[in-house]
């Protein structure tokens, strides 16, 4: 039997309703809400609190919001009219072997992590979180690409910039619509695996070359990768869907300046399908506290 472990969810978006039905059946787990007062308790299931009533010393982990924390100790409450901060003299009466659960980190989170060495985990820079959201994240820019162009997806020229984890289940999702699949990268090696999977590669340098064929592009790569002279070369009729971190891989100032509509698409996992997304963070969790 696992030992008893006490656990704060503090703030989050919808995606963490279903992480807490999840957690709060995991029967060696004690479970407390901050942030979440605009939801019945008896919907959740789940004790309620603030952090003035919480004892830090007595908690085994924290779980934040996707975002983290920003520098002034901020945690996002969507489900709370109330503003949410984390004081680092709250922070630094968390017990020695307490775990926090971020989706990313910040200076200040950064920094308190390594002054009181506690452990973090960065959900979202997870290989197996990554390739989990990945399948939401492809279905999401599905469903962009199908309300914001007037083409079907099928017989598409779809070029999708980076072949890594989301880039590989993007191509995989889209090419099983019938689309044209195209991989830009700067990776023989991502160049080669997109050969032996059916599809064609180009080199990053090479892409002005060939970017007037794309109807869709799909950018997957945080970095500034579409460029001025690739927006030139791109007929200003189609449609680029960023799904990189912030700030993206586009030159979006320039993209505005010639017609070509983009969208940033952050979060997809929570806002197509945050069931699914608050099972995939839920499974993670209790996995990793099993190993502690």
């Amino acid at each position: 039997m696992h030992k008893r472990m006490k656990i704060a969810i503090l703030g989050g978006d919808a995606r963490y309703l279903r992480l807490i039905h999840a957690l709060q059946r995991i029967d060696w787990l004690d479970v407390v809400l901050v942030g979440f007062d605009q939801v019945e308790q008896s919907y959740t299931g789940v004790k309620q609190s603030s952090l003035e009533e919480l004892t830090p010393g007595e908690l085994d982990a924290i779980i934040l919001p996707i975002p983290g924390i920003q520098d002034n100790g901020k945690i996002e409450t969507v489900f709370s009219n109330k503003e949410w901060k984390i004081t680092e003299e709250w922070f630094k009466e968390l017990p020695d072997h307490c775990i926090i659960f971020t989706g990313i980190t910040s200076k200040t989170l950064d920094y308190w992590v390594k002054k009181y060495h506690y452990k973090l985990e960065e959900l979202m820079e997870r290989d197996d979180t990554a390739i989990y959201n990945s399948i939401p994240t492809a279905e999401g820019a599905i469903m962009l690409a199908i309300q914001h162009t007037d083409i079907t997806i099928h017989h598409a020229n779809i070029f999708i910039y980076g072949f890594g984890r989301v880039g590989q289940t993007a191509a995989n999702k889209f090419a099983g619509l019938g689309a044209n699949i195209t991989i830009v990268s700067k990776s023989e090696v991502e160049l080669s695996r997109a050969f032996e999977q059916g599809y064609r590669g180009i080199l990053i340098k090479d892409s002005t070359k060939y970017i007037d064929q794309c109807e869709i592009l799909i950018n997957t790569i945080p970095a500034l990768v579409i460029t001025r002279p690739v927006l030139n070369n791109m007929e200003n009729n189609k449609l680029i869907i960023d799904l990189a971190s912030k700030p993206g891989g586009i030159d979006f100032e320039f993209a505005k300046e010639r017609g070509i509509q983009t969208i940033h698409a952050l979060g997809l996992p929570g806002l197509v399908a945050p069931k699914t997304a608050g099972e995939i963070l839920a499974n993670i969790i209790v996995n990793r506290l099993q190993e502690n």
